[in-house]
């Protein structure tokens, strides 16, 4: 399991990705699932993975080697897209093609074995940055107005904080506040997702890799978020009217 976010701002992207793959209490590693793309002032592209990991290798392992300028592949490339879109179709049919290599015959469903999710997100020069989730069958949608983020992996515990706290006018550093809080919820409810997280932000028209940062083990702000989250959370219940048992009826 793992748990990534995606968030589209007004003034950009913010991506964030745990990096734990776990294959069992006893069997935990850490492989990096956020992967970018860029040819200055033309265009900048972030892909994050979740989901078996042979098939998301096999996936940014093809981009990669189809994007080599100096290889006759055959096959479109994500540095030659004329647009975001093109780049989440480009994307979706590649997943679908490692999928239905590894199924073999028998073909695949979206539960099956070797499925994966991905969140795509970036900008072609003349067009806006965009947002998109791709799904198994390789068939994708896109962020907007009125769900502005996508969540893939294990999405349900950092869900809530998002929905609630979100906001496309927020800055880049309340964005990563709010992302890493998701994540501190997520990493509490579920050991499959753990530390270290890999952070993006990607600034609207820069058409470049943005700030990085590898959120470690024992990176001091989240340490401080994390405690200060808990403590604000019991501050909060307690602040909150009693429940009175004397009025409480069947």
């Amino acid at each position: 399991m793992t748990y990534c976010v995606g968030l589209k701002l007004n003034r950009g992207l913010v991506f964030m990705s745990d990096t734990r793959t776990n294959a069992g209490v006893d069997n935990i590693s850490v492989f990096r699932k956020m992967f970018h793309w860029d040819d200055a002032g033309a265009r900048c592209i972030t892909i994050m993975t979740a989901g078996n990991l042979a098939t998301t290798q096999a996936v940014i392992s093809l981009l990669n080697e189809r994007a080599l300028p100096a290889e006759d592949h055959g096959s479109p490339s994500i540095l030659e897209a004329s647009s975001m879109y093109q780049v989440a179709k480009l994307v979706g049919e590649t997943l679908r093609e490692v999928i239905r290599d590894q199924a073999g015959e028998e073909g695949q469903s979206a539960e099956a074995q070797f499925s994966a999710t991905m969140i795509v997100g970036g900008q072609v020069k003349g067009g806006e940055p965009r947002l998109f989730l791709i799904y198994p069958e390789g068939n994708f949608v896109e962020a907007g107005d009125e769900t502005p983020f996508f969540q893939i992996g294990e999405t349900k515990y950092g869900k809530p904080i998002i929905v609630r706290a979100f906001d496309p006018e927020m800055s880049f550093e309340d964005a990563i506040k709010v992302s890493m809080l998701s994540f501190d919820s997520t990493l509490k409810a579920n050991l499959s997702v753990g530390l270290p997280l890999d952070l993006h932000v990607y600034e609207a028209e820069s058409l470049r890799i943005g700030i990085q940062r590898r959120i470690e083990q024992s990176d001091a702000y989240f340490e401080d978020l994390s405690s200060g989250w808990g403590d604000a959370l019991k501050s909060a219940v307690q602040a909150l009217p009693a429940f009175s048992l004397s009025k409480a009826t069947d």
